[in-house]
């Protein structure tokens, strides 16, 4: 059978061990130096206390005359003197002797007549002795003075002792009082250490040193290791944690501790890590990367710790989408101008069988001048998509007219992200023109090149956009649709987006409703070589 093993103290409940340990020592070596400190000013007390009761004996009138004119005697008036003191006073004895230290009083009658036990030389030459000394009484604190006659001359002594149990007694009286003063003080430290020892607990959640370390070691590899941007604020807002991943993303590096609203973080991640409900799959431009953001709250044993902020970088996803949309796009297009020119082809056909020259050759004639370039539009990428999407909407039943304000003057150097703005715009047109109720159903482009900058304009017949839809439109996911409405609704939060990451942006000018659809404006920035430019690198 395995041996039970012993259970383990935590980390806080050593810490409370350890400070009660250590209050109960310094307790404990505070009274005993108490003690010894007490018990020698006592002492030093006593003998001075003794000292002043052997004055005031000294000091009776006729006493030095008894001691020289008489016997020492059990019964005589030096003993009954002396007693008399000893009583009223509490001192263990009062001891009176001649100059030959011949005891003529004594607390013991029979040891009147004998010589003291100690030395009375130095009371004898006319000092005043206090010590404390062992005696036939035991232990004891004297005071000793020389007794003079009326000359002034020295005629024997007067001892005083005060028993050192008194002093001891008293001394435990006084350690007593603050012991327990003392004990107060000690459960005030082991009532503060307990407290202390359960903060540090809630402080640490109730993780021991070693899995503290072992967390320190995994959150730097996780977070070293993640390619994720994460933004972390504690319950006070404070930021504790922006990882390397998220510092290049943001490309500022917020400083550890620093209040939200004083961090060194962009407004828009500011309103991520404090707007409610947390966003989840949010979408920003960061730094000309397209970023998804979702936060999250962290808790534990119910205690809020604070949120996380994850940033993944979708950029190249986002690319690879779009020139994948644009791709489709393309393709449909190119399958409805397939499908558009071979039922032209079998109309054409049709009227030269029948004979109709002159009306073939007018049919001809329309057909040449709907195949002409797009006026205004030099760039290939926006000529051929303007071209695409002319059929797409003559297959919906929709003319796309291009307004004769549109002028480009240079190459579009950023062709996916300008075709990605300018086709998302331009399908919503063509569908919200072939929903609406008005006939002809239209489109109206202007795309103008204002220096290196692209502007766009489109405007539809459509019915218009919804006063409570106005503030949801470019939400990501947002759609009018009522059938497969989970495949629709990212074209304007796309476009959006990608016209932002060109320090441009997509809006509504007009809402429509009345006589016009929705109109919509886009500007990007930069998207444009104006032509001296490209000859210029061309010539070099």
């Amino acid at each position: 059978m395995l041996p039970t093993p012993r259970p383990r103290w935590t980390f806080s409940t050593k810490n409370v061990l350890l400070l009660v340990g250590l209050l109960l020592a310094v307790v404990l070596l505070l009274l005993s130096g108490a003690a010894y400190v007490l018990r020698h000013d006592l002492s030093r007390e006593y003998e001075q206390r003794a000292l002043a009761i052997a004055r005031s004996v000294a000091q009776q009138p006729g006493l030095a005359a008894q001691v020289t004119g008489g016997a020492p005697t059990p019964d005589g008036p030096v003993q009954r003197t002396a007693e008399d003191v000893r009583r009223s006073t509490g001192a263990l004895y009062v001891v009176i002797t001649d100059k030959r230290g011949i005891r003529y009083s004594h607390p013991r009658p029979a040891s009147i007549g004998a010589v003291v036990s100690t030395s009375p030389d130095a009371v004898l030459a006319g000092r005043q002795v206090v010590t404390v000394e062992r005696g036939t009484l035991g232990l004891s604190a004297r005071g000793k003075v020389p007794l003079r006659d009326d000359t002034g001359a020295v005629v024997g002594e007067v001892s005083v002792g005060i028993s050192m149990n008194t002093v001891n007694a008293r001394t435990w009286q006084l350690v007593l009082v603050l012991g327990l003063i003392a004990a107060g003080a000690l459960a005030v430290g082991i009532s503060g250490a307990v407290t202390l020892g359960r903060r540090l607990r809630r402080t640490t959640l109730g993780l021991e040193p070693e899995e503290m370390a072992d967390l320190v070691r995994e959150h730097a590899a996780v977070l070293g290791g993640v390619r994720d941007g994460i933004i972390a604020v504690d319950s006070r807002d404070r930021v504790t944690v922006v990882n390397r991943a998220a510092q290049l993303l943001l490309g500022r590096s917020p400083a550890r501790g620093t209040r939200l609203a004083e961090a060194d973080l962009p407004e828009e991640i500011k309103e991520m890590l404090t707007a409610e409900p947390a966003p989840v799959g949010a979408v920003c431009a960061l730094e000309g990367r397209v970023v998804v953001a979702d936060r999250i709250a962290v808790t534990r044993e119910g205690r809020d710790l604070g949120r996380v902020l994850t940033l993944r970088d979708r950029t190249d996803l986002d690319a690879a989408s779009r020139e994948l949309e644009a791709t489709r796009a393309l393709t449909d297009a190119l399958r409805a101008q397939s499908h558009e020119y071979r039922n032209r082809i079998h109309a054409l056909g049709g009227l030269l069988h029948l004979g109709h020259i002159e009306q073939a050759q007018h049919y001809l004639d329309e057909l040449s001048i709907d195949l002409s370039p797009v006026a205004g539009l030099g760039d290939p990428y926006l000529s051929g998509l303007v071209a695409a999407k002319r059929a797409i909407a003559s297959e919906s039943g929709v003319r796309l007219d291009v307004e004769a304000s549109t002028y480009v003057d240079g190459t579009v150097v950023a062709p996916l992200d300008v075709v990605t703005v300018l086709g998302n715009l331009l399908d919503n047109a063509i569908r919200a023109a072939a929903g609406g109720e008005r006939r002809p159903a239209y489109v109206e482009l202007t795309v103008a090149s204002d220096g290196p900058d692209l502007v766009m304009h489109v405007l539809d017949s459509g019915p218009g956009v919804a006063p409570l839809d106005v503030s949801r439109i470019f939400e990501r996911g947002f759609t009018t649709r009522s059938h497969g409405a989970t495949e629709h609704g990212y074209g304007l939060a796309v476009a959006r987006l990608t016209a932002r990451s060109h320090r441009g942006d997509v809006s509504l000018a007009d809402p429509g409703g009345g006589e016009v659809g929705a109109t919509f404006t886009a500007r990007m920035c930069d998207v444009v070589e104006p032509p001296a430019v490209a000859a210029g690198v061309e010539t070099r």
